[in-house]
């Protein structure tokens, strides 16, 4: 069972190093165990190289039929959870700041409550990394950015990505009809993680639009950007969740409505090859009661 596990890992990972991370052995020993795995069977279940290694046919087909199967396994094993003691633990997740905040405003005080014996370390970071590799047992993050091959939960309510701009602003420099207008307007720059900046994304009727921006000010954190926007120094492109409080308090007003993308979701992610640690699942279990 063990080597069988293993085989999912390394057919997932496409890498003995990174496989050999998440189960906590050396990448030489792994190597050897399939070798061992595909003697027994009388069939090569993976093609290596010097750089990477991947599923033959019959590997494909392996995986095919194991990854449910360990599924099953994982949920019968998770339905005796409750004649167990009460979950405890650390659980590490990696999240932007705006994730972070919605997690910390419905989620954590939750499981406070219900899990006293669970330990929530969440990192901000904005960047997008690969969290197996960093060390984490989850991320958090819009659900179209989310590696296939992770399982997903989504938690929030679906985010829309509009732009906002103080009274004062419209007053002194007018209101943009038409996303074209915004290239002579004041516009708050959004640097994201990998040092580029971000093209402003509008829908009108399913017809895509992105305008490249220019003014005064780049800033990498929604709540900065709004604060900049408060304050008249241009027009801001950010998440609901970061601006309702300013609109709502009339500090701001949203621009270009018949313009707004398509909301995004938000979800919490995992890996789906290995099992899920009980302080994870506990995590998993508020998210999916707050839904």
């Amino acid at each position: 069972m063990s080597d069988l596990t293993a085989f999912v890992t390394v057919a997932t990972r496409r890498n003995f190093r990174r496989a050999a991370n998440d189960l906590g052995t050396a990448p030489s020993t792994l190597s050897h165990a399939m070798r061992g795995l595909e003697e027994r069977l009388g069939v090569r279940l993976l093609n290596r190289t010097t750089r990477s290694v991947s599923p033959t046919e019959a590997g494909f087909e392996l995986l095919a039929r194991l990854q449910p199967a360990l599924a099953t396994l994982d949920q019968a094993l998770d339905s005796v959870a409750g004649f167990r003691g009460r979950p405890s633990g650390t659980v590490r997740i990696n999240a932007p700041r705006l994730a972070a905040a919605l997690l910390v405003r419905d989620i954590l005080p939750v499981m406070a409550e219900r899990f006293p014996d669970v330990v929530v370390d969440l990192v901000v970071e904005g960047k997008l990394i690969d969290i197996v590799s960093a060390g984490f047992d989850a991320g958090v993050r819009l659900v179209e950015s989310i590696p296939r091959d992770m399982i997903a939960v989504v938690f929030a309510d679906a985010v829309s990505f509009f732009c906002v701009a103080s009274p004062d602003y419209l007053e002194r420099f007018g209101e943009p009809m038409t996303p074209d207008e915004l290239t002579k307007h004041r516009c708050i720059g959004h640097r994201v993680p990998n040092g580029k900046l971000y093209p402003w994304e509008f829908d009108r009727a399913g017809r895509p639009l992105m305008v490249d921006t220019s003014g005064p000010v780049i800033l990498d954190d929604e709540e900065l950007m709004v604060e900049a926007a408060i304050k008249g120094l241009g027009i801001a492109y950010v998440a609901s969740p970061a601006a309702d409080a300013a609109l709502a308090a009339g500090h701001l007003r949203r621009l270009l409505p018949a313009w707004t993308p398509a909301p995004e979701k938000i979800a919490i992610y995992y890996p789906g090859h290995r099992a899920v640690p009980p302080a994870l699942r506990a995590l998993l279990d508020v998210i999916k009661a707050a839904r």
